[in-house]
């Protein structure tokens, strides 16, 4: 049987890793995304940042980075531009409280498959509101509440650029955890969220099953014995699991799998 607790990887860790793999592997085609839409939203973001005071960035998922930092952004936690300009996301995810990075990972993949099933105009009426911990200049760590909206679909539907606005939350009681809903903002209706929930991920009954005897140890060559079919069969379901986990192997699909208690 795989041993989970004996190999050397933090499962939140595992986790976060997978989530942003999913979010990288994102197909765009370059005719269905127009960049100069991006340049618009650009201006009116750092209009509402002035207006608003909240620190503002734009979310580029085709190139998996953050395209646009309003000019305050991240004022609130006292870091400057030169800190963080050059490192990018990486900076600010490096500031998450280690023990919310695992939830943030579970409702942020969850949240992305709920989009998928929207319509477009859905998508567009609906905003995800995290509120979480980060590490301020001074080395402690404040609670923060992080919108994020969408901006823009590409021609397919597919969510393009989104816009988090950041700010401090009232709540500043460090010892809470994360919370995260689903607004939609047109209508005031909330979807409260959940990382119990198991997530609609589209692993077939074959692929679980594969996955669990994998689990358990056996080589594929034992489990098409077991099963009755050809070992490439099971060969061609193991790679699609991994696929669908968007996991890099056997063990990382099967940290995902027993945290969403899909086996």
């Amino acid at each position: 049987m795989i041993k989970i607790e004996n190999e050397n990887i933090d499962p939140r860790n595992a986790i976060y890793e997978i989530v942003m793999k999913y979010m990288a592997n994102l197909q765009f085609e370059s005719q269905n995304i127009d960049y100069h839409k991006l340049e618009k939203h650009k201006l009116v973001v750092e209009t509402l940042a002035g207006l608003s005071n909240s620190s503002i960035q734009i979310f580029d998922l085709n190139k998996n980075k953050i395209a646009f930092f309003s000019k305050n952004y991240a004022h609130l936690l006292g870091y400057n531009k030169d800190e963080f300009e050059a490192l990018n996301y990486a900076f600010f995810e490096a500031k998450i409280h280690p023990d919310d990075k695992y939830d943030l990972a579970m409702f942020g993949l969850s949240s992305l498959k709920l989009f998928k099933e929207l319509s477009n105009d859905e998508k567009l009426n609906h905003k995800v509101v995290y509120e979480f911990r980060m590490l301020n200049s001074n080395g402690k760590y404040v609670r923060v509440i992080d919108q994020y909206q969408i901006l823009e679909l590409d021609t397919t539907g597919q969510i393009w650029l989104m816009m988090s606005t950041l700010d401090l939350s009232p709540n500043q009681d460090v010892e809470s955890s994360v919370k995260c809903q689903i607004l939609n903002f047109r209508t005031g209706k909330i979807i409260p969220s959940s990382v119990d929930n198991k997530p609609s991920l589209e692993l077939t009954k074959r692929e679980l099953e594969i996955l669990t005897l994998v689990k358990q140890g056996l080589l594929s060559k034992e489990i098409s014995d077991k099963l009755f079919i050809s070992v490439h069969t099971v060969n061609t379901h193991r790679q699609r699991f991994l696929e669908k986990l968007g996991a890099n192997n056997t063990i990382e699909a099967i940290i995902f799998a027993t945290k969403y208690g899909l086996i």
